[in-house]
């Protein structure tokens, strides 16, 4: 439902909020404003992690991101290791080096999922093999996660969402702040009208390192043989081996999604967890190759703009994207959620709120045409005014600012794979299923085909269609 700013409804939520308040009494509330500094708020975090059951994992893609998933899924208790599988020679080494020997290990993934004691798998692939392998775990009663996006293609969207439906098995996609602590507290805090009647997000995933931009390490051994190069094009047009392609496949539009799919995805998701949105209906994108002309075909800076409608989740808003990879700020990573009556802060796992709410009276002297009228008009309106609008109208209502934090050493990834793992032990709904990951990756996705194409893109936001 959209915002309601209902007062007594508003004192009943802060007075909730308050209660997750963990501060020194040395340190009172009063004394931090009198010192011009925001109050801060420690969120509770009293989640329980238990196993009900063991649930055996398999890993399809063991690169960067599967070594971390793989090691923050294992956190959870009961939850163990079946087999690996991965195209580069090296990696399935890594793998026997990490786990021993007596690991299953492949470099076929369907043999893998051929195994009947692998109950889920954790799909941290290229892009371009997301879809294909989700649909195939799926046929084979696997619970998936799938790492973002969940497609590489739009047209992939509308089957595995089918796909999922009719497996009856849990599917996730791995956007992990859509199970943040300090993500949840902000949409608390906008449901609840604390800044006002939303009207604009920015949102910024910036970064400064080759690394970060996806200059991967690249191995001496590698080779179409290392690779299994042929089966790594088996879902693409035809190609002549090329390492970048491979292990910086992110930078590459034939096997990856650029910064769209990276990280203006993560803002994505973010972004309609926090407003309970469906989605944009114009969406426009450009980009430029600024620092990183490595060969990558897929830009290293890069800005969108989408327009959300008016509709019965939110008020119409507008959403400013923005990744750079030669950013001197060092890199960062906020969602700015704009309102009528203040902002809220997100970086991170961490929340600022502050507020600057308009006077109940309009603005009139100063800086305004009042100035250029005659001396007579000037006193004559100045009276009305006078007239109409006390002194108490006429100021700016004040609220301190509030700065929400997550306890030391949280992380929004190990509850996201707690998430997954307690749907599929218990049936409740998951946090990020085919249908919310898909609504977060098609605009994503859209993003680079304004961009190649120079167009605004339509999108149906419910039906999940381009219009």
């Amino acid at each position: 439902m959209k915002n309601n700013n209902d007062a007594a409804s508003r004192r009943r939520f802060l007075q909730q909020i308050g209660a997750t308040t963990l501060i020194s009494a040395t340190s009172p509330f009063a004394s931090l404003a009198n010192q011009g500094k925001a109050e801060e708020r420690i969120l509770q975090y009293n989640k329980k992690i238990t196993a009900n059951d063991k649930i055996r994992i398999g890993v399809i893609g063991y690169g960067v991101q599967g070594h971390f998933d793989l090691s923050t899924a294992l956190k959870v208790p009961g939850v163990e290791l079946a087999g690996i599988c991965d195209l580069y020679t090296g990696r399935i080494e890594n793998a026997k080096e990490q786990f021993g020997k007596d690991l299953f290990t492949t470099r076929n993934y369907k043999e893998l999922l051929d195994r009947p004691d692998i109950d889920a798998v954790l799909i941290c692939t290229t892009d371009c093999w997301h879809a294909r392998i989700t649909l195939d775990a799926l046929a084979k009663g696997k619970h998936v996660y799938c790492e973002k996006p969940m497609v590489y293609k739009i047209s992939e969207g509308h089957p595995v969402i089918e796909a999922s439906k009719k497996s009856g098995k849990v599917l996730q996609v791995g956007s992990q702040r859509v199970s943040s602590l300090g993500y949840a507290k902000a949409k608390e805090l906008l449901a609840a009208g604390e800044i006002g009647k939303l009207n604009m997000v920015n949102a910024v995933y910036d970064r400064q390192s080759s690394i970060g931009s996806w200059e991967y390490t690249i191995p001496k051994d590698a080779d179409a043989m290392t690779t299994n190069w042929d089966k790594f094009i088996e879902v693409t047009e035809k190609m002549a081996f090329d390492a970048k392609k491979f292990f910086w496949w992110r930078a590459f539009k034939e096997v990856g999604t650029g910064v769209a799919g990276d990280l203006f995805i993560h803002l994505l998701s973010g972004t309609h967890l926090i407003t309970n949105s469906k989605g944009p209906e114009t969406i426009f994108s450009t980009g430029q190759f600024s620092y990183w002309k490595d060969g990558r075909n897929m830009p290293d800076v890069m800005s969108g703009v989408m327009q959300y409608p008016d509709c019965a989740e939110h008020d119409a808003f507008q959403l400013t994207l923005q990744v750079n990879f030669i950013s001197g700020t060092g890199g960062q990573e906020i969602i700015k959620l704009i309102g009528s009556e203040g902002a809220i802060e997100v970086m991170g796992n961490n929340i600022t709120i502050k507020h600057s709410i308009m006077p109940e009276a309009p603005g009139f002297g100063g800086y305004d045409s009042l100035f250029t009228f005659s001396k007579s008009m000037q006193t004559e309106m100045q009276a009305d005014y006078d007239a109409k609008w006390t002194a108490e109208q006429r100021k700016r209502k004040t609220k301190d600012d509030i700065v929400f934090k997550v306890p030391a050493g949280y992380s929004d990834h190990l509850d996201h794979f707690t998430n997954f793992f307690d749907s599929i032990r218990t049936g409740k709904q998951v946090v990020e299923d085919a249908t919310f990951g898909f609504r977060a990756a098609a605009p994503a996705l859209a993003c680079n085909e304004s961009y190649f194409s120079k167009k605004i893109i339509q999108w149906d936001p419910v039906k999940m269609k381009l219009k």
